[in-house]
């Protein structure tokens, strides 16, 4: 007996073909059924934010360090030549800009503090919302697989006379269930998750700059004693 030619036969046909999981119209109907609720959902303003934080996710956690340094120079320099001489510097991160501004325009210490703080929280708000997209993403794609799975059962019951279009019917029915879990697990969620780091990280350090801003605006009142003392 030929062993041999009897095992060929198995091993072709338990071989994955290339294009075996691959249906257009399945992904069809997962991506674009999950493309169109997310827009419905969301302000496209949100939906725009989503997709830029893409361009985040692979970078170092928000650090407030370097912020800090700058805070430093910036007293400073306002001990030295008053705190007016800060609205000729050139500040990068909005945040600071804002705070700084303010402590130069006469802002209570309460009030720069307050300011940061409401800033934070906007900012957070922001990422919060571009969260919520891809939380939406990963909550929506399941269903839409299941939508894809019964349109492809109908499709295979419908044409049960034809064999030939069974097959297609049924490989939709299946893979669109496939593609769905695929995109809430290995796409939408895992980037909601990894944002959600992201932005903790940066409300936690952007908050720490809130106190050194706020001694920024008792700086001329200092000064204003020490020159007259």
């Amino acid at each position: 007996m030929n062993i041999a030619a009897l095992s060929q036969p198995a091993t072709a046909a338990t071989a994955l073909v290339p294009g075996t999981f691959l249906d257009p119209l399945a992904i069809g109907i997962v991506l674009g059924g999950t493309a169109l609720t997310v827009v419905l959902r969301n302000r496209l303003g949100d939906v725009g934010r989503a997709l830029a934080a893409l361009g985040t996710l692979w970078r170092r956690p928000f650090s407030a360090d370097a912020l800090l340094g700058q805070i430093a120079a910036q007293e400073r320099i306002a001990r030295r030549h008053g705190l007016f001489s800060l609205d000729r510097s050139v500040i990068e991160d909005p945040d600071m800009a804002a705070a700084v501004e303010a402590a130069v325009d006469g802002a209570s210490p309460d009030q720069v503090e307050r300011l940061v703080c409401d800033r934070v929280t906007a900012r957070a708000e922001r990422h919060r919302a571009a969260i919520e997209v891809w939380t939406g993403a990963a909550e929506v794609a399941p269903a839409m697989g299941l939508i894809g799975t019964i349109l492809g059962l109908v499709q295979m019951f419908a044409s049960m006379q034809d064999p030939e279009t069974i097959g297609a019917a049924m490989a939709v029915a299946l893979l669109a269930t496939l593609y769905g879990a695929l995109v809430a697990n290995l796409i939408a969620m895992p980037v909601a998750s990894r944002l959600k780091r992201l932005a903790r990280a940066e409300a936690s350090e952007r908050l720490r700059l809130a106190a050194p801003l706020a001694h920024l605006a008792t700086l001329e009142r200092a000064r204003k004693r020490e020159i007259a003392a």
